[in-house]
């Protein structure tokens, strides 16, 4: 059995995700981690006891020609176009063409494509999608209809994307099920609600609208000038993230952490969780921050955080992109101790319904079944 994930040396949900399900599936599967690229020496991530990982192209380095030349393969609306090139065209047609019969999970829509052309007999091929079906852009979609109908199954994140997909695919004979992320297992140090620190965490791109929650936050610290925000993550927004702090005078108030390995040392310190994005695939780092006792507040993006907060219960769920609404929810956690201790109290039993152990045997079901 294998997988085939884009970059099993960075940092991502995707990533963790993929990651839990191949340590899970190696108790009783041969397991394989294919990596289209080789970005350090060494997984950023813990990588799971009894699966192999290989790595087709080393990005390290200056590149070679065909290193130097566009995908041919991947479609140019996948955002995960810019990693690959004509060396990875190549290398993953290779290794795809000579794969022993059995099972093959791809982990995004740029590979699940490539590798409908691919497979060879015998190979059961499952796609997964850790983004909405909303949010894929009209060529990719285009290729996502020609090219879905050649998989065994989809797997899918969200109760929305399930219809959608099985709406798309009727009649093809392609399986589309939902089988949400799964946590790992975490260290279950819980926040402090007295902390006077609201926390956010996710690669710095215009998807996860840190923009919008620094606008949100220029209202929050009118009222709460002693109470900080702190934003983990790197990506290309930073400089434009800075000069937003800057300008609505938040420097003394916002901090931008960059990116941190340690993120669940880091998510106890604070006393609730902020999720702000303009779509999401599922958002797992909702669940890694409950998991540690601490309520969220999120807008409800599609798709994902609806799903997972339940509002007034373990969080607030705000309209999508509704920045004073988002202030005000902020606030209103800000102004209620015994709000934020209820909410948080009841987090943990929300992260443990996607426990690996209740997870994993959804993916077990599955590949019998495609067996």
């Amino acid at each position: 059995m294998s997988f085939l994930l884009l970059n099993a040396y960075g940092v991502g949900g995707t990533i963790r995700t993929t990651f839990n399900t191949a340590g899970w599936l190696a108790r009783t599967h041969e397991v394989e981690v294919i990596s289209v690229v080789r970005t350090r020496e060494e997984p950023a991530l813990p990588f799971p006891e009894g699966v192999t990982l290989r790595a087709l192209v080393d990005t390290r380095g200056t590149p070679s020609l065909l290193g130097r030349l566009p995908s041919a393969l991947v479609p140019p609306e996948d955002y995960g176009f810019r990693t690959c090139s004509l060396a990875t065209d190549i290398a993953i047609a290779q290794r795809l063409r000579t794969l022993p019969p059995g099972v093959l999970i791809s982990t995004r829509p740029g590979l699940n494509v490539a590798a409908a052309d691919f497979v060879p007999a015998g190979v059961k091929l499952v796609g997964q999608e850790h983004m909405n079906f909303l949010s894929h852009r009209p060529g990719l979609r285009a290729r996502i209809e020609r090219k879905y109908p050649k998989l065994d199954a989809l797997v899918v994140l969200t109760e929305g994307d399930l219809a959608d997909y099985r709406r798309m695919l009727a009649g093809t004979g392609v399986r589309v099920e939902r089988i949400p992320n799964a946590l790992p297992v975490l260290d279950g140090k819980m926040a402090d609600p007295g902390a006077k620190l609201v926390l956010a965490a996710g690669r710095l791109r215009l998807q996860k609208g840190f923009d919008l929650l620094i606008r949100a936050w220029a209202a929050v610290a009118e009222k709460h000038p002693d109470w900080r925000l702190r934003i983990f993550g790197g990506g290309e927004e930073r400089p434009a993230l800075e000069r937003l702090v800057g300008e609505l005078g938040l420097g003394e108030q916002v901090s931008l952490m960059g990116a941190t390995r340690k993120l669940q040392e880091e998510l106890p310190k604070g006393s609730f969780f902020v999720l702000s994005s303009r779509y999401e695939g599922f958002g797992m780092v909702i669940l890694e921050a409950m998991v540690h006792g601490l309520p969220v507040v999120t807008f409800d993006c599609p798709r994902g955080p609806g799903d997972i907060v339940s509002n007034g219960a373990d969080g607030i769920v705000v309209p999508d992109g509704d920045v004073p609404g988002l202030a005000h929810a902020i606030s209103e956690l800000i102004e209620d101790e015994d709000k934020r201790r209820a909410y948080g109290a009841a987090a943990p039993a929300k992260a443990r319904q996607y426990a690996l152990e209740n997870i994993g045997p959804m993916w077990d079901k599955l590949l019998r079944e495609l067996a």
